[in-house]
């Protein structure tokens, strides 16, 4: 039987400074199916060593690019696509991600 590609549900969630959810807001919740059979959370674990980055930020780089990457690889080409100019450098990007995440 084959596996099915991944997907994620993201929650964001405004907090207040202590760290709790902020009182009369809301979360936002959506799902992404990932690109082919990628583990994104495989990924942020094997970045840990990507020079510059605290833990959040390292999660928030490699979640936000595999977020823009799936949505880019989705639409391919469309009408004054807003990814349009970002398409090349997210690449080169998402594949730096995974070399260091296969190195880690």
């Amino acid at each position: 039987m084959a596996s099915q590609p991944n997907r994620y549900r993201i929650t964001v969630t405004p907090i207040d400074t202590g760290g709790l959810p902020s009182p009369g807001r809301c979360s936002l919740e959506f799902e992404q199916p990932a690109g082919g059979r990628d583990d994104w959370l495989r990924m942020v674990e094997g970045t840990q060593r990507l020079p510059g980055l605290a833990g959040d930020e390292r999660a928030t780089l490699v979640i936000g690019a595999r977020l823009l990457d799936a949505l880019a690889r989705h639409r391919p080409g469309l009408p004054d696509d807003p990814l349009q100019e970002l398409r090349a450098p997210l690449a080169r990007l998402v594949e730096r991600l995974e070399r260091t995440a296969q190195e880690g």
